[in-house]
């Protein structure tokens, strides 16, 4: 054999190989981007409830009084989920925040009046719809965080991964209250 016959074999598996890592590297770079459009897609789901809150206690304020330290917590939670620096940092506010809406809709349970008020219904509707829409992007994210996180840990990805600076994602986990069963008073249903 010549040497410009070894030397065009050489410098084909060269271009192979550069070619798997290019499509390696973008594919890594795809998966990750639909990572972070997930976790946006999270934060948008997030800021339409904490848009929804004002009119929500505007419309519970007058029926509930004792419930001051709800509101004052409601409006804090809002504040942090809306001026939050990071997406993890947004994703604990909005857990802390739904878990405080539950409350201000369970005062509909106790005033009548406000079960009927118009408004107070639609918000209580937005309100289930984006708290829907939020567990779906929460789903769509964990699903998608686990596809990356398998690319980049399976060989010969992981090699590449760790040279690029892939790192694995967290999954979203519920917390220990969400965790926790639900306690049903069956005098709701009376």
């Amino acid at each position: 054999m010549n040497a410009s016959f070894i030397g065009g074999i050489i410098a084909v598996v060269v271009i192979l190989l550069i070619i798997a890592v290019i499509k390696t590297y973008n594919h890594m770079v795809v998966l990750r981007n639909r990572v972070d459009n997930q976790g946006a897609q999270i934060e948008v789901q997030l800021k339409r409830r904490a848009d929804l809150i004002p009119n929500l206690l505007e419309t519970t304020k007058g029926y509930a009084h004792y419930e001051q330290e709800t509101l004052s917590k409601i409006t804090e939670l809002r504040s942090r989920v809306l001026n939050a620096s990071s997406a993890a940092e947004s994703f604990e506010a909005g857990n802390a925040l739904g878990r405080e809406i539950s409350h201000i809709l369970a005062v509909g349970e106790q005033y009548p009046e406000l079960k009927a008020n118009q408004n107070f219904l639609q918000l209580q509707s937005e309100l289930k719809e984006t708290e829907n829409k939020i567990v779906m992007a929460r789903q769509f994210y964990n699903d998608t965080v686990t596809k990356y996180n398998t690319a980049i840990m399976m060989f010969p990805r992981s090699i590449f991964a760790g040279l690029f600076g892939f790192r694995q994602k967290d999954l979203l986990a519920a917390s220990e209250e969400e965790r926790q069963a639900v306690h049903i008073n069956a005098n709701m249903f009376q």
